[in-house]
């Protein structure tokens, strides 16, 4: 596969989307593959079939195989799943360059002294982001390297996941044929596709709905403040309209796509919406009114837990441009309205932008992470050049931390 083509696959409770997308000659992204197929073995972000979920990694990857016509053999792979954790960390190096210089040397010892956590033996740290650094007690520095001083402080956002749920999308990517070149947070990787350096810089949060997790994001001052996952989904109003309404899971989420709202007052009491019956009982009609009665405190609640989480952080007060959501969750009629009752702020949908190519196909909510995961290969190249990590060092640097902990007891 070219250096110059950039593969995300977001494995997703209720979807697998492959993206493929490559530079053009102008240094612009360009999407050249979509691929999507119904994901069988996930619950709520995590893997509990590997059989099913290598089927539908296969189905997605060949379609946009296809359609891109180029093989794919490494992909940037999302994790999600209300096992992750977020934890933010200091740490503090005295200078070593000559002169009081800074040096890249100092910046990497710095980062590693904010590493030096405490984290339970059963995880594995996905992300270590640093936030800012302090020369000598002056703040809000993005780059360092270059300056003078004699004491390095720096603040990181560590995001840390279950370590068998990142072997098993390892496992899981590597029998449908591909190599894992980095496991990435699903909500991070959709901030690169949705969020403007401009809402990063005044304070936003984003907020990605997804079938069995919503995944949160909070940014302030350019840097990633926060991240959370809350444990419920689409699928959890799924279920609640197929129990409400008597009708299979499958039928329950067509209506849910085609006829759902989720803000009450936007819904004519005189609509009416055949619904199948269950084990061939004969179909009924149900008003939309009754149908957003089911959907809408599912919603609100999913919205609450989300602004809980908000407010458990310093930053609830300081998100000057709001809410961004997206995700399929963020597809249904009326979430804005009923976003903006339950946080009281500006809400805005997030589509993929900054990229050309099949911008009909990418351009949507739901390709958000897939997209994402494009620009944030992208990004990484550009800082650290073209990286490929195959099954056996993505496996080798969680059996490492494996081998410390063995040393560590015995």
């Amino acid at each position: 596969m070219d250096d110059n083509v950039f593969v995300g696959l977001d494995i997703g409770t209720t979807k697998i989307a492959c993206i493929i997308s490559e530079l053009d000659g102008n240094g612009e992204l360009k999407i050249i593959g979509v691929g999507i197929s119904p994901s069988e073995g996930l619950r709520k972000g995590v893997v509990v079939n590997i059989d099913k979920t290598v089927h539908s990694i296969k189905k997605a990857v060949e379609e946009a195989e296809l359609m891109a016509g180029v093989d794919v053999d490494a992909v940037w792979v999302g994790i999600a799943g209300d096992h992750i954790r977020a934890i933010n960390s200091k740490g503090v190096v005295a200078t070593s360059g000559e002169n009081n210089e800074i040096t890249e040397l100092d910046v990497v010892r710095a980062i590693d002294a904010a590493k030096a956590v405490s984290i339970p033996m059963d995880r594995e740290i996905l992300h270590v982001i640093p936030q800012e650094f302090l020369v000598d007690d002056q703040k809000g520095i993005k780059d360092p390297i270059g300056m003078c001083g004699v004491r390095l402080e720096t603040q990181v956002h560590i995001i840390t996941g279950a370590v068998t749920s990142a072997q098993n999308i390892y496992k899981s990517v590597d029998k449908a044929g591909l190599k894992v070149i980095d496991l990435v947070l699903q909500p991070l990787a959709s901030s690169f596709a949705v969020l403007e350096k401009d809402e990063k810089e005044l304070g936003v949060a984003l907020i990605d709905m997804g079938g069995g997790t919503t995944d949160i994001a909070i940014y302030s001052e350019d840097s990633i403040r926060h991240t959370a996952v809350v444990g419920l989904g689409g699928e959890y109003v799924t279920k609640d309209i197929a129990i409400g309404i008597r009708t299979p899971i499958e039928k329950a989420e067509e209506i849910k796509r085609t006829f759902g709202c989720s803000f009450s007052p936007l819904v004519k009491a005189d609509e009416y919406v055949s619904v199948p019956g269950v084990g061939g009982r004969e179909q009924r009609e149900v008003s939309k009114a009754v149908l957003a009665s089911i959907i809408e405190p599912r919603v609100e609640e999913i919205l609450s837990l989300a602004l809980r989480e908000l407010k458990r952080t310093d930053y609830a007060d300081m998100l000057g441009a709001g809410v961004v959501l997206t995700g399929g969750g963020s597809l249904m009629d009326g979430i804005q309205e009923l976003a903006e009752r339950v946080f009281e702020m500006p809400i805005k949908l997030g589509v993929p932008t900054g990229f050309g190519g099949l911008t009909e196909a990418a351009r949507s909510p739901v390709h958000a992470t897939g997209v994402g995961l494009c620009m944030y290969g992208l990004s990484i190249n550009k800082e650290k050049g073209p990286r490929k990590i195959g099954m056996d060092d993505s496996f080798k640097k969680i059996f490492d931390r494996m081998k410390s902990w063995i040393k560590e007891f015995f």
